[in-house]
């Protein structure tokens, strides 16, 4: 079988490589009628979505002994989502890469799975569910014997935290993923927020404080305890821990004989262009197979 002949017939029909091997096999290696057999079958419908806005989905965290996986996959509309088809592609996708060391898209993309690669079953399950899937993102994380996972899913999938301690225990880790699901964290700490982000936060803020007629030696003063508030909102160890706010995430976990290597945080659709689009429309769109 002629691997270009195979490229060529996935890039005009969007279809996954198998599906484009044995359409080839069934019209002796003609792309032209083995992208009408595509057609013909249902599969190839998976193309004409590729334009289309994915920004509904589900995010979920998979944990096995010392590994653990977060992942985003975009579906168009919510109603999909909640698809049992789509969930256990989630799990799939998620059992996938768990198995593997991947650490780019293009990476787990190319991993094996029953569908060939997983891009041909991002593709399949467009062909089959007749919207537009699209692998965001993940990550994949490794520990020792002596750190702790601990996972958090908020709405069925909407929000998803995985967190790795040191030290502490799971279920401490799992009090930082609830916290972190509900309080947006964009750091873990000061140390990592990048200080060009800092002066600019640093320059509005003095603006603000000449603005209000203040002095510079008390403007400076102003400044700085505004700047450590600015930090108690974007630094999770600095937060306030939403279980007792009378200490810190980080005295909780450091309290708890434990430190924060990592906690990534996903919000399904979070920076992605939303369809405007009501429900009746959604529907209608869906009765039309569009």
């Amino acid at each position: 079988m002629n691997a270009s002949l195979i490229r060529e017939l996935r890039d005009i029909s969007g279809a996954g490589m198998m599906d484009c091997k044995k359409a080839l096999e069934e019209n002796d290696n003609d792309v032209k009628k083995a992208t009408e057999w595509l057609r013909e079958k249902g599969i190839a419908k998976a193309a004409k979505k590729a334009g289309r806005i994915a920004a509904e989905g589900l995010s979920t965290v998979k944990v096995d002994g010392n590994k653990a996986v977060i992942l985003e996959i975009n579906c168009e509309t919510d109603f999909v989502a909640k698809n049992e088809k789509f969930q256990k592609f989630m799990e799939d996708v998620a059992n996938t890469i768990l198995k593997s060391n991947a650490k780019t898209n293009e990476e787990a993309l190319a991993l094996s799975c029953q569908e060939g690669t997983l891009n041909d079953y991002v593709t399949s399950m467009t062909a089959m569910i007749g919207e537009k899937i699209s692998f965001r993102r993940f990550t994949l994380l490794e520990k020792n014997d002596d750190e702790h996972f601990g996972s958090y899913i908020h709405m069925g999938g909407k929000i998803s935290v995985l967190t790795l301690l040191k030290g502490a225990s799971e279920e401490v880790a799992k009090d930082v993923s609830m916290h972190a699901a509900a309080m947006r964290p964009e750091y873990v700490t000061k140390e990592q927020v990048p200080k060009e982000q800092v002066e600019n936060e640093k320059k509005i803020l003095t603006e603000q404080a000449m603005a209000e007629g203040k002095p510079a030696n008390i403007a400076e003063k102003m400044v700085m305890g505004r700047i450590n508030k600015y930090y108690k909102e974007i630094c999770l160890e600095e937060q306030d821990f939403v279980k007792d706010n009378s200490i810190t995430v980080g005295k909780f976990v450091s309290n708890n004989g434990g430190k924060i290597i990592d906690v990534i945080r996903y919000e399904v659709g979070e920076g992605l262009e939303k369809r405007q689009e009501n429900f009746a429309e959604e529907v209608a769109a869906q009765m039309k197979g569009e």
